[in-house]
Order: C-alpha cells, then sequence, then structure tokens
C-alpha cells in the first residue's frame, strides 16, 4: 500500500523539530551503590522576636476606632504604646521586661479579637432571632 505523502511530511518536521537527545535510545541505569541516610536536620529554635517596633492591631472595621499595641524600647525598658485610631495620645504601660511587653500586647490582641467575636456573633443572634420574629 502506498504511503500518504502527508504522513511522510509530517515524519519529517518531527524529526526536525525533535531535539537529538530525544531520538536517542536511553542509556542503560548504571549501577550505583546506595548512600547512607543522612539524618533530619534537627529542629532548629526560631529567632527571638524583635520587641521594638512589635505591633498588633485589634479586629473591627473601621480604622479610626481600631486599637494598636507597640512595644518600644527606651532607655533600656520596655513599653507598650495602646492606641485607638491613628490620632489617639497613646496609654503607655511599663516599665516591663522585653517578655512582658510581647506577652501584653499578645494578650491584648487576643483578648480585643474574642470580645470582638463574640459582639459579632450577639450582633448575628439578634439578627436572625428579630427576622423569625417578624423585626420586631
Amino acid at each position: 500500500m502506498p504511503s500518504d505523502p502527508t504522513d511522510n511530511a509530517l515524519a519529517t518536521i518531527a524529526s526536525i523539530l525533535d531535539p537529538p537527545d530525544a531520538r536517542r535510545e536511553p542509556e542503560k541505569a548504571a549501577v550505583t551503590e546506595p548512600k547512607p541516610a543522612i539524618p533530619p536536620p534537627l529542629p532548629t529554635t526560631p529567632p527571638p522576636i524583635e520587641a521594638h517596633g512589635y505591633t498588633k492591631f485589634g479586629p473591627g472595621p473601621m480604622a479610626a476606632i481600631r486599637f494598636k499595641w507597640t512595644v518600644r524600647l527606651d532607655n533600656g525598658n520596655y513599653y507598650v504604646d495602646e492606641t485607638i485610631g491613628d490620632n489617639s495620645a497613646p496609654v503607655v504601660s511599663g516599665p516591663m521586661s522585653r517578655e512582658a511587653a510581647i506577652q501584653m500586647v499578645d494578650d491584648r490582641e487576643s483578648d480585643a479579637r474574642r470580645r470582638f467575636e463574640q459582639l459579632k456573633s450577639e450582633m448575628t443572634g439578634r439578627a436572625t432571632a428579630n427576622k423569625g420574629n417578624g423585626g420586631a
């Protein structure tokens, strides 16, 4: 049976486009000796948090009423500045240790988030209850 000229043309194009390495037969894998298992690296402790400038923000939809807690270092002592919005005067807590300042910021942020979620849940519950009572 005569071959189709299109098949010959496609085969020629394919041979031009295929890189030479693809046309070679794969080499037989060389026999390698097993390597000894490398033990996993020991866990490393993360570097300590830089306290000066450590900042967290409270939750909420409006920046004007959002809490912000920032640790600052002043004359070897750490202080936490707590502000509401961008233009309020800070309420300063301190002096305290580096660890206590970081812990205070984390605790305040965590407490604010918990209270925000509780308030949001209460508001959602009331809205659902009001819809069931005809909106009253």
